[in-house]
C-alpha cells in the first residue's frame, strides 16, 4: 500500500509535530545555518579562518558544519551572519 503524499506547510518543523512558535524559531534556525555553511564554502575559508572571522573557535566552526543546531540559539546565529557581513532581517507574514 502506497504512503499517502501529504502537502508541506512550508516548514518542515511544522510538519513533524513541532509547535508553531518552535517550528519558527527552528525553521529560522536552520535557513542561517546552512547560509553559513555556503559563505564557509563559497569563501573557501578554513575552520580556523572562518572561527577568526566570527570571533569563535574552531570547534564552534566544526559543529556549524557539522549540522549541531542544538549547540546554537538563534541570537548567537545571528551574530555569526553578521560577522559574515549577512543583513539578517525578521519579516511577519500577513
Amino acid at each position: 500500500m502506497k504512503e499517502p503524499i501529504i502537502k508541506s506547510s512550508g516548514n518542515v518543523f511544522l510538519d513533524l509535530g513541532f509547535p508553531p512558535e518552535e517550528a519558527a524559531i527552528l525553521q529560522m534556525r536552520s535557513e542561517i545555518m546552512a547560509d553559513l555553511r555556503k559563505f564557509i564554502k563559497s569563501k573557501k575559508l578554513t575552520q580556523a579562518k572562518a572561527a577568526d572571522i566570527f570571533g569563535v573557535s574552531q570547534s564552534r566552526v566544526s559543529d556549524l558544519i557539522r549540522g549541531k543546531w542544538e549547540k546554537f540559539s538563534l541570537e548567537m546565529l545571528i551574530a555569526l551572519a553578521t560577522k559574515a557581513g549577512m543583513r539578517i532581517t525578521l519579516k511577519r507574514a500577513a
